[in-house]
């Protein structure tokens, strides 16, 4: 199991870091275009092997895709990342055309890829990877579900005070600020809805917080969140390396799925060894529906932005 990340960035690297540990891929290639920032990162990630007990071979390499030849999963995290007070949609211009030739040259070398994209702005990087590569569907994911959904965990747990791991929650809708859908009436606590112990008004300010998880962490950190989109991705590329059949949110191409057509957005889907094997259609109730077309029509208004 080989697989390549994109980008040796904070995303690229916590991603390479948290596949290694996991134990799964026989191979990480790093790739980045500043000379020898790869090769510096998987060197340093390769001198904790002995300490967190993996064998994962991680190497890394300046723009030569050469070296991820025959790439099982693809990651592509390329891109200029967010800066206070910008939106993930400003960024679409310079990262288009980096998407682009990332994802020509990924295929060139590994015909029979799955790419996983990462860039911002996700859901139309993801559109624009469908629509200029040629690949089939299934193989071609965006990851800002599985991402959004941890956040939304996060603050319900807080606002339960409980561990993490007693809540179950989903993000539907566009990976932005104003585009996620958090799912609270159908987020549990031990199978418990989570509306039988928070106010509606806690679980809008759970929903508003979740929302603006990212924007909130850029502010903090005079750029974009690294630890837990790194983790995020990292599951996908587990539970389609490892054929898991999990369910995860993630930006799939919608062709009639949720009454929605020609666009990418957030939808739970099952990730197996074929990317990603099924959407899986919620029946949501009428805001939840309101919200979910209000969302693609501001992914669709992004898409507009791309020169096709």
């Amino acid at each position: 199991m080989k697989v390549t990340i994109v980008g040796a960035g904070a995303v690229g690297a916590s991603c390479a870091e948290y596949v290694a540990i996991k134990n799964f891929a026989s191979e990480v290639v790093l790739l980045d275009i500043k000379e020898g920032y790869a090769e510096g990162k998987a060197m340093d990630l390769m001198q904790t092997a002995t300490l967190n007990g993996f064998d994962t071979k991680i190497s890394g390499s300046t723009n030569d895709y050469s070296k991820t030849a025959n790439s099982d999963i693809a990651v592509i995290t390329s891109g200029i990342p967010r800066k206070p007070g910008m939106t993930r949609e400003e960024l679409i211009g310079i990262n288009a055309g980096i998407v682009k030739e990332v994802s020509a040259n990924l295929i060139k070398h590994s015909p029979n890829v799955t790419l996983i994209v990462v860039s911002n702005p996700m859901d139309t990087m993801t559109y624009l990877v469908h629509k200029t590569t040629g690949l089939p569907k299934n193989k071609i994911i965006g990851m800002g579900g599985a991402l959004d959904s941890a956040r939304f965990k996060y603050r319900l747990s807080e606002a339960l005070e409980c561990p993490p791991s007693d809540v179950d929650g989903m993000v539907i809708g566009g990976h932005s600020d104003t585009g996620m859908v958090p799912l609270t009436r159908l987020a549990t606590r031990n199978s418990v809805p989570v509306t039988a112990f928070l106010s509606e008004d806690r679980l809008n300010q759970v929903s508003e917080d979740t929302k603006v998880g990212g924007a909130t962490l850029t502010k903090l950190l005079g750029t974009s969140a690294w630890y837990a989109p790194g983790a995020a991705v990292s599951g996908l590329v587990q539970a389609i390396a490892c054929d898991q059949k999990k369910m995860f949110p993630c930006s799939a191409l919608l062709e009639g799925e949720y009454g929605l057509n020609d666009l990418c957005i957030g939808v739970p889907a099952i990730l197996g060894k074929d990317g990603l094997e099924k959407i899986v259609e919620l029946q949501l109730d009428d805001a939840e529906i309101a919200k979910m077309k209000e969302s693609a029509e501001g992914v669709k208004k992004t898409n507009g932005l791309l020169e096709l």
